[in-house]
C-alpha cells in the first residue's frame, strides 16, 4: 500500500483555490477511481495519463487498485489542469519519483498522449498563490511566460514530462524561469489631438479621467462621441503592478492573451446585442463577463439605449460596490468590476434632434419613449451627462491650441495625485463619510447648491456626484476649497436628469 500527495490548483472565477490530488495505490482487483466532483475532461484524465506514461516508458501501476482523490470534495474540478499533478502523483506512488520532492510544489498542465505538456488557462491566478505561499510552480513551458508576469515565484517548466521526473530525481536539473524582467509600454494608442474641436467634450473627459467618473455623451450622428471615448485609455495614468496582474489574471481566466503591456488599461467595447451573462459575467459554469474584463480599466457601450433594458439595469450594483456577485445553486462567485463606464447615445430615434439641419421629425411621445430606456437609478450613477454638438471642421486637419493626450493626460495624473494625497480613493469612489470630510462648501455656497438641487430636481445620488465632480474640478485647478465656480460646472454635467428632459 502507498500513498502520494500532489498539489494542484483549481480554476475558479480568478481565484485559484488549492486542490490536494491523493493518489492511493492497494492490492486487490485492479481498477482505476477517480472521486471528488470531476467533470468530463477531468474523468478522461485517467486515460490521457495512462497512455502519457506508457508512451514516455514510464511504469502505469495497471496491476494494483488505484484510487484518486480530487480534495476538497465539494468543489467542482474542470478542464485538463489536473493531467500532470494525476501522472506524478501516480509515479510518486508507485516509486518511480521520490515523494518528496513534490512536498513544496504546485502542478498545472494538460498531457498529450505522447507525454507532452499543453498549456492550460488560468495560471497567472495559480502563480499569485504560489508567490504568497513561497511554493515551487511546475507547468508546461507554453505558460511560463504568463507565470513569469509575477515577480518573485519560483516557475519551473518543461516540454516533456520525462524531464520533470529528471529534474524530480535530480538527474538533470531545469533552470527556474526568469522572472524580473516586466512587459514593454505599448506604443500607437489613439490621441486626443485626433478629435477636431469639441473643447467642452473634451474637458469632460478630462474631469472623468481624473475623478474615475462615469460620462454619458449623447448628440448628433458624426459629432466624435466614439471617437472621443476611444481617447480615454491614452490620457489615463498607467497601470500599477499590483493592478496589472489583478486585470492579467481575469484575462487569463478567460482564455484571452495575459496582460503584456503594463501601462494600458483594459478598454472593453461589447456589441448592444450582448447578453446579459456576457455583460456581468455567468453562465452554467460562470465566468467574468465585460464589466470584470474592464477591471482597473474603460467599459464603453456605444447606442447605450439600443441594450436590452434588463441588461443595463445589472449594471447598478456593480457600479457602486465595483464587485459583481453570481450565484448559482452549487456556487457562489464573486468577481471584480471596479470599471469607468463611458457610454454614448443619440438624442433621439432618428438621431437628428437639435442639429442644426432641421432634419429631426421625431415627436415628443417618440423622444420620451426612447429615452426611457435608460432608467432614473442607471442616470443617476452616471455622474456626467454632456450633449454634443456638430461643429465646423477643416479637413486640414488639427489647428493650433488642440488638446493633444500628452498634455492632457499631465492634468489627470497631477489631479490623481492630489486626491490620493488627501484620501485613500479617487473622487468618484468616496463614501458618505468621505464626502463631509473632504467636499466642504461655505455657507452660502451650501445654501446655493440646495436651492440648485431642488430647481432641477436631482436625487441624492445625484447631488453627491455634483459634490465629487465640484471636488474633482478643484484638484484639476490645483484649490483646496470647492468654490462656487466648480458647482455650477458640475451642475451643467447633469443634463440628462428628469427635470431637465423636457
Amino acid at each position: 500500500m502507498s500513498l502520494a500527495i500532489v498539489h494542484s490548483r483549481a480554476k475558479l472565477g480568478i481565484q485559484a483555490p488549492a486542490v490536494t490530488v491523493e493518489v492511493h495505490l492497494a492490492n486487490g482487483m485492479p481498477s482505476l477511481t477517480l472521486v471528488g466532483l470531476p467533470e468530463t475532461a477531468v474523468k478522461e484524465s485517467k486515460d490521457r495519463v495512462r497512455s502519457a506514461l506508457q508512451n514516455a516508458n514510464l511504469d502505469f501501476p495497471s496491476l494494483k487498485r488505484i484510487t484518486i482523490n480530487l480534495a476538497p470534495a465539494d468543489l467542482p474540478k474542470e478542464g485538463g489542469r489536473f493531467d500532470l499533478a494525476v501522472a506524478l502523483g501516480l509515479l510518486a506512488a508507485s516509486g518511480q519519483i521520490p515523494a518528496d520532492s513534490l512536498e513544496h510544489c504546485e502542478c498545472l498542465g494538460e498531457l498529450a498522449l505522447s507525454g507532452e505538456l499543453r498549456p492550460v488557462q488560468g495560471v497567472l491566478p495559480a502563480a499569485l498563490a504560489c508567490r504568497e505561499q513561497q511554493r515551487t510552480l511546475l507547468l508546461p513551458r507554453a505558460n511560463a511566460s504568463e507565470a513569469a508576469l509575477v515577480r518573485g515565484v519560483h516557475i519551473i517548466a518543461a516540454d516533456h514530462l520525462l524531464e520533470l521526473c529528471e529534474h524530480l530525481r535530480g538527474e538533470r536539473q531545469l533552470q527556474p524561469v526568469p522572472t524580473d524582467s516586466q512587459p514593454q509600454a505599448a506604443t500607437g494608442l489613439a490621441d486626443l489631438i485626433d478629435v477636431q474641436g469639441q473643447a467642452q467634450a473634451k474637458r469632460a473627459l478630462i474631469v472623468a479621467a481624473s475623478g474615475n467618473h462615469n460620462l454619458l455623451l449623447f448628440g448628433p450622428p458624426g459629432t466624435g462621441k466614439t471617437l472621443l471615448a476611444s481617447r480615454l485609455p491614452s490620457i489615463l495614468p498607467p497601470l500599477t503592478e499590483h493592478e496589472a496582474l489583478e486585470v492579467a489574471a481575469i484575462q487569463s481566466v478567460c482564455g484571452s492573451e495575459p496582460l503584456q503591456a503594463w501601462p494600458v488599461r483594459p478598454f472593453r467595447s461589447p456589441h448592444h446585442g450582448a447578453s446579459a451573462a456576457a455583460l456581468v459575467g455567468g453562465g452554467s459554469q460562470p465566468r467574468p463577463g465585460e464589466i470584470s474584463q474592464a477591471h482597473q480599466g474603460v467599459l464603453f457601450l456605444d447606442e447605450l439605449p439600443e441594450f436590452d433594458r434588463k441588461v443595463l439595469e445589472m449594471l447598478r450594483e456593480p457600479m457602486e460596490s465595483g464587485v459583481i456577485h453570481i450565484a448559482r445553486a452549487r456556487e457562489q462567485l464573486s468577481f471584480p468590476a471596479r470599471f469607468q463606464l463611458i457610454a454614448a447615445m443619440n438624442p433621439c430615434p432618428c438621431g437628428y434632434q437639435g442639429d442644426a439641419s432641421g432634419r429631426c421629425r421625431c415627436s415628443p411621445e417618440q423622444v420620451q419613449r426612447y429615452r426611457s430606456k435608460l432608467s432614473g437609478p442607471l442616470l443617476d450613477r452616471i455622474d456626467l451627462h454632456l450633449a454634443m454638438h456638430n461643429e465646423p471642421f477643416s479637413l486640414a486637419g488639427q489647428t493650433q491650441g488642440d488638446l493633444d493626450s500628452s498634455s492632457a493626460a499631465k492634468q489627470v495624473s497631477q489631479a490623481r495625485a492630489r486626491q490620493l494625497a488627501r484620501q485613500p480613493c479617487l473622487n468618484a469612489h468616496l463614501d458618505l463619510s468621505g464626502l463631509r470630510d473632504h467636499c466642504q462648501l461655505s455657507d452660502a455656497d451650501g445654501k446655493w447648491l440646495e436651492q440648485a438641487i431642488e430647481r432641477l430636481g436631482l436625487s441624492r445620488r445625484a447631488s453627491h456626484k455634483v459634490l465629487k465632480i465640484g471636488r474633482t474640478l478643484a484638484d484639476l485647478a490645483g484649490e483646496e476649497a470647492i468654490g462656487r465656480q466648480h458647482l455650477a460646472e458640475a451642475l451643467q454635467y447633469r443634463q440628462l436628469d428628469r427635470r431637465l428632459l423636457g
